[in-house]
């Protein structure tokens, strides 16, 4: 682990192409030597979608950004250097994460039935949990950013998601990104409408809080149809083996 840690440090001193090539080396060689390496190299390939989703729509809104950086069994991300000036911008920068995410597993999908490929399925069951999880109504996962335009109070809806699926499938990720959403939870307790600083960051014409409140909901949807379906399909064709 202290290996991994100084070789993580070292990469990030190189630079914004050294460190994401990089990360995303060390992390295909961890993923790798515990599932393999195409299926690593497939699920990297997801997470790199969808972080890029949210690179490219920061630099469209014109804030500063830094490359992807990889950390194994943490995920990954993009470091903001300029926040956004309102909820509006915050959002749509959250919600392209998950959506180009989900065009990426969708290909994938679709490659793995032309191909009759498991190993494709498995890539893509990887890719659609990955956004279905990331869109929990809680920040800092891009659900609780892509919520916000609606309310910060809606991230009191996603603190018991949060924790039932802790309790239902514990891990040292989970248990993390609770510990970090507990400002979230304590911001959307105080929070106050009226209050002039909330309403010139969150103050939105209803027709956007709509747009985005549908989005999200669609995209939802169609990730939990996918999640299930797919990890049906890959539960049947791993009983057809024994």
């Amino acid at each position: 682990m202290i290996k991994l840690l100084f070789l993580l440090l070292s990469f990030l001193k190189l630079g914004k192409v050294a460190a994401t090539a990089g990360t995303m080396l060390l992390s295909l060689a961890v993923y790798g030597s515990l599932f393999g390496w195409r299926y690593a190299a497939g699920f990297i390939g997801l997470l790199f979608a969808h972080e890029m989703g949210h690179y490219l729509a920061a630099r469209q809104r014109g804030l500063a950004v830094g490359a992807p950086t990889f950390i194994p069994f943490v995920g990954a991300w993009i470091q903001l250097r300029a926040q956004p000036m309102n909820v509006e911008t915050e959002a749509y920068v959250a919600a392209a994460g998950p959506f180009i995410g989900t065009l990426a597993a969708t290909g994938v999908y679709f490659w793995a039935r032309e191909s009759d490929s498991p190993l494709l399925l498995a890539v893509a069951y990887s890719g659609f949990f990955l956004n279905f999880f990331n869109l929990l109504p809680l920040s800092p996962l891009d659900g609780g950013r892509m919520t916000a335009i609606l309310s910060p109070r809606v991230w009191l809806l996603g603190a018991p998601m949060m924790v039932a699926l802790a309790l239902y499938r514990p891990s040292p990720l989970l248990i993390m990104i609770a510990i970090l959403s507990i400002p979230s939870v304590m911001k959307a307790w105080r929070y106050d409408p009226n209050a002039p600083e909330n309403q010139a960051y969150y103050g939105t014409p209803i027709g956007l809080k709509v747009e985005y409140g549908l989005f999200y909901l669609g995209l939802a949807a169609f990730l939990g149809i996918m999640t299930h379906s797919v990890h049906d399909m890959l539960t049947t064709l791993h009983q057809g083996r024994y």
